[in-house]
C-alpha cells in the first residue's frame, strides 16, 4: 500500500520564492503542494481549510507576520507542523518562532535534499534546526555547570522511552513549546545537539536508568 504524500502549504510574500519552493517538490510523489499564501493571515485561513501536514512559513511578511501566524495556528488547535524557512537567523527572529510553536527552523540557502529531509522530519513531529540556528539557540541557554532540574529529568526519561514531543507534553500537561524549551536546556547542559545524544549521555552519567 502506497503512503499518501505529505501535504504542504507554502507561505511567503515573494511569488518567485514560492515558485522556487514549489519547484523543489514538483514531480516528487512523496509530496503534494496544496496551496500558497502571501502572508500569515492567508496561511492560517488556508491551513484551517486544507489541513496540510507541514506549512513552510516565512517570518517577515506584510500584514500578519510568520510568528503571529504560528501563534494563531496554535490558538486554533491546527495540528499542521510549521517549518520556518527564512533568510534571518538573528535572536529576535529565531527565539520567538520556536517559542510560538514552530517545529523547525531553516534558512533559505538550505539545499533541496536537506529541505526535503527536513519536511519529512517535521511531518513526523520531530524538531529540525539549521546548524547556525541550533548553535544560536544553544548559546542562549548554555549553562554547562547547571544540573538538570527535576522537570528536565522527567522530560529526558520520557524521551528515552521513545515518546514524541507531543506525547511528552500530554503526559506532563504542558505545551509542546515548553517541551522544546526543556529539551534545549537539556542539550545545553549535557553539551549535545540532539535527542539521541542527550539520552546516550544521560545513561552514561546515570541520570536515567
Amino acid at each position: 500500500m502506497t503512503e499518501r504524500p505529505i501535504r504542504l502549504l507554502i507561505a511567503d510574500d515573494h511569488p518567485i520564492v514560492r515558485d522556487g519552493i514549489r519547484g523543489m517538490f514538483a514531480g516528487d510523489p512523496g509530496f503534494e503542494v496544496l496551496a500558497e499564501a502571501g502572508d500569515g493571515a492567508r496561511a492560517v485561513e488556508l491551513a484551517r481549510a486544507l489541513e496540510p501536514d507541514v506549512i513552510l512559513m516565512d517570518l517577515r511578511m506584510p500584514g500578519t507576520d510568520g510568528v503571529t501566524a504560528i501563534k494563531e495556528l496554535a490558538r486554533l488547535g491546527i495540528t499542521s507542523r510549521v517549518l520556518v524557512l527564512t533568510t534571518y537567523d538573528t535572536d529576535k527572529d529565531v527565539l520567538p518562532a520556536i517559542e510560538a510553536g514552530a517545529t523547525g527552523y531553516l534558512l533559505k540557502d538550505t539545499q533541496r535534499d536537506d529541505l526535503v529531509r527536513a519536511v519529512r522530519t517535521a511531518a513526523r513531529g520531530e524538531s529540525v534546526l539549521s546548524p547556525s540556528v541550533a548553535t544560536r539557540l544553544l548559546g542562549q541557554v548554555r549553562t554547562p555547570a547547571d544540573p538538570l532540574s527535576a522537570r528536565e529529568l522527567e522530560v529526558l526519561d520520557l524521551i528515552a522511552q521513545g515518546t514524541t514531543n507531543r506525547e511528552v507534553a500530554a503526559r506532563l500537561f504542558v505545551s509542546e513549546a515548553t517541551v522544546k524549551t526543556h529539551l534545549l536546556h537539556i542539550y545545553a547542559k549535557l553539551g549535545v545537539n540532539d535527542r539521541a545524544a542527550a539520552v546516550a549521555v544521560a545513561f552514561r552519567r546515570g541520570l536515567i536508568g
